[in-house]
């Protein structure tokens, strides 16, 4: 009875959300270990942009391919997600073999990335199946898992000193692997499973043409442009930091951690929020104090008190991302059924192309400058996202 169910609705979102953790730590591994990376293949340091640029690349391939042939609907979501973590577990450890060339290490984050496609969007389809009522509590903490998968490669760098770094890729491609079997052996195809339309492109007209959806996603789009070249760029600032201050002894991979981390609690916080009906007005504020801190950066990056410093950090950490199970709701209560899962996805791989560019922006910025006043630049994002959720836009004259 309804009893039994909702009994099983209850083990099975832990399942999906530590399932969701242990495989997106294969998002920033290779971020985790650059230092390593750069040393071990002669590098430039400016590499940690074209390494993430490659997972967001191979991501929006994966996420269009998958859409187009609609894999999560003709086969299960659970079977679909485990093989997915397997083959991803396999590619990320293709980064740790010697010998590898700037091409190879760049093609192995680009399929890691490819088949993470089968593995976050999936695992927001597989909680969609089980849970009707109360699906945006159900993205804060899908959200925040990805956020301490995303994190947490720097937490094991943090505490492997004496550790080789190929250790930290072994270990996040077996988080993986554990991550695909629980799923596939604890959790069944929801009872709310639809088969979802084909991808259509034309969709993309209805997302700029349908006002609510049209807002979302521009508010969307500023979230995006910020929040993967800060996480990016977090082991970037705090060593600039040591750097100009060499009497600092900042531990620089468990703050990055930590402060990435943090940005799962804010995910908790927002999705129970978004039950209330209050989703834009909380985003537009999420929003806002990331784009202040977007602003402050370039003094608060360079005082002298690492409290401050580190305080500033959890601040931007926890804002910066907890708008996005927001957008998330949004743009899917906004689309119009007939095309809801084209425009879902097409509003993802924008927000995600658009990833590329403020990474590579921002990687070029601190190569020639070498200067917190870069940071400035991912303001472009929150300001942009704000204009285009609340600047009404001027109807067209009627015929």
């Amino acid at each position: 009875g309804y009893s039994i169910r909702s009994e099983i609705m209850r083990s099975v979102l832990p399942v999906i959300v530590c399932s969701q953790f242990f495989c997106t730590s294969l998002w920033f591994a290779g971020n985790a270990v650059l230092p390593d990376i750069v040393l071990e293949f002669h590098l430039q340091a400016g590499f940690i942009a074209n390494l993430t640029s490659a997972v967001q690349l191979g991501f929006i391939s994966g996420t269009l391919l998958f859409a187009l042939l609609t894999i999560a609907d003709r086969f299960s979501p659970s079977r679909v997600f485990f093989l997915c973590s397997i083959i991803a577990a396999l590619v990320n450890l293709g980064v740790a073999l010697k010998g590898s060339s700037t091409t190879t290490l760049l093609l192995f984050r680009f399929l890691t990335g490819f088949f993470l496609a089968g593995i976050y969007p999936v695992g927001m389809k597989i909680a969609a199946d089980h849970f009707e009522k109360g699906l945006g509590r159900s993205l804060g903490l899908l959200v925040g898992a990805l956020v301490l998968g995303t994190a947490f490669p720097h937490l094991l760098r943090s505490f492997s000193f004496s550790l080789a770094w190929r250790t930290i890729i072994f270990a996040t491609s077996l988080l993986s692997v554990a991550g695909g079997i629980a799923m596939l052996l604890l959790v069944a195809d929801g009872p709310y499973r639809r088969s979802g339309q084909q991808l259509n492109l034309k969709a993309i007209g209805v997302v700029f043409r349908e006002k609510k959806l049209r807002s979302a996603a521009l508010g969307y789009f500023g979230h995006m442009w910020e929040l993967y070249a800060f996480w990016a760029f977090v082991p970037v600032m705090l060593r600039a930091y040591t750097g100009r201050h060499p009497g600092s002894t900042m531990p620089v991979s468990l703050i990055s951690f930590l402060v990435i981390a943090s940005g799962s609690i804010a995910c908790g916080i927002a999705g129970y929020i978004s039950s209330n009906g209050r989703e834009k007005r909380t985003a537009a504020l999420a929003l806002a104090i990331s784009g202040c801190c977007c602003l402050l950066s370039p003094w608060l990056l360079n005082n002298s008190s690492e409290l401050l410093l580190v305080i500033f950090l959890f601040i931007w950490g926890m804002s910066v991302i907890a708008d996005s199970p927001l957008f998330s709701t949004m743009v899917a209560q906004s689309a119009p059924p007939q095309v809801k899962g084209s425009a879902l996805t097409i509003v993802t791989c924008i927000g995600f192309a658009i990833t590329i560019l403020s990474i590579q922006l921002l990687n070029l910025l601190n190569n020639r400058y070498h200067s917190p006043f870069i940071y400035l630049a991912l303001a472009a994002g929150p300001v942009s996202g704000l204009l285009g959720m609340f600047v009404k836009q001027k109807r067209s004259p009627q015929a």
